[in-house]
């Protein structure tokens, strides 16, 4: 039995299914106002717990479970900092400690790479320093950092840090700027296209969450991406796939920032999220050239290459009537 933590999620809404199609018997962590539809529908055994950091709770969940798969977290490129604090610290901590205690055989933490936060302009592995930049990246951190803590005291912790998702199921961050709003009509470039970002197909992701149960090594971090890819390949890719033009308008990186900046301003008195946060800068700004050989070799990590992963993506949007497909 594997106890899953962020089932309803992004990344939930396929792990849970491959995991069910392989034989896995699942128990989802689930609050009791969440969409479980989709999870009943694939039989899975439900613990509903009113908040990911409820000891008891939790630990109750956990019950008669072999592996853990810790996926829930707070994401966004704007927010409060007791919040990201609050369910990907505080969450991540309640859910190693029930672990403890349960006797889990293996618990898999789902952190990202945005760890990293400051990058180089070379490929780089799973040793290098972190430097975040942000409230989100920081509070992941701190949640691996407690997590190989864990692993030191006994619990066979894996930390997988995925690169940018994108699929089926998420209407945010890679999947708006990259599908929605060019396909709407919205469509510019900074710095040229030049700079490389790291999408991971959220399928892939669920693979190597599934593999890292059985393959790896405990106490060891493994990048979990794709190829990376410059913002003009991404462009050509999605362009060519759903009938669009290639042509997207450059805008200097100042206007960008600047106006990400006055946005990101208004939001303290509107309580909204900008349109452009501030804190979208790194992800926009920097290269990410992740290496993943070490997952590979290890796990058996297979990538989706990124045409196939961006037309099943595309293939959602058109029928869940979201995006309307080029006639």
């Amino acid at each position: 039995m594997i106890a899953i933590s962020g089932a309803t999620g992004f990344l939930g809404h396929h792990l849970v299914p491959h995991l069910v199609q392989m034989g896995y018997a699942v128990r989802a962590l689930v609050r009791p106002h969440s969409d479980t539809r989709f999870l009943q529908a694939l039989g899975v055994e439900l613990a509903v717990i009113n908040d990911i950091t409820a000891e008891t709770a939790v630990a109750r969940a956990m019950q008669g479970c072999q592996f853990v798969i810790h996926a829930a977290g707070q994401f966004r490129f704007w927010g409060k900092r007791q919040q990201f604090w609050a369910t990907n610290v505080g969450g991540t901590q309640t859910m190693l400690r029930a672990a403890q205690q349960s006797g889990i055989q293996r618990f898999i933490h789902i952190s990202t790479i945005a760890v990293v936060g400051k990058t180089p302009d070379t490929p780089f592995d799973e040793t290098i320093p972190c430097h975040p930049l942000d409230d989100y990246q920081e509070s992941k951190l701190e949640a691996e950092k407690l997590a190989l803590a864990a692993c030191q005291d006994g619990l066979p912790v894996i930390v997988l840090r995925p690169g940018w998702f994108y699929g089926p199921w998420g209407r945010y961050a890679f999947n708006r700027l990259n599908f929605e709003e060019p396909l709407r009509g919205w469509r510019i470039k900074v710095d040229g296209g030049r700079n490389v970002l790291c999408p991971v197909f959220v399928p892939d992701v669920a693979q190597a969450a599934r593999l890292a149960l059985t393959q790896g090594r405990t106490g060891e971090i493994y990048h979990i991406s794709g190829p990376p890819l410059s913002h003009n390949e991404i462009n050509a890719i999605i362009s060519d796939l759903a009938g669009i033009s290639h042509w997207r308008m450059p805008i200097p990186r100042f206007v960008v920032l600047n106006l990400a900046r006055a946005w990101t301003a208004v939001s303290r008195y509107t309580g909204r999220e900008p349109f452009y946060p501030v804190n979208l800068a790194p992800y926009v700004f920097q290269n990410w050239r992740v290496s993943i050989a070490k997952a590979q070799a290890e796990l058996g990590f297979v990538p989706t290459p990124f045409t196939q992963g961006a037309q099943e993506t595309l293939k959602w949007y058109w029928a869940e009537g979201i995006l309307r497909r080029k006639r």
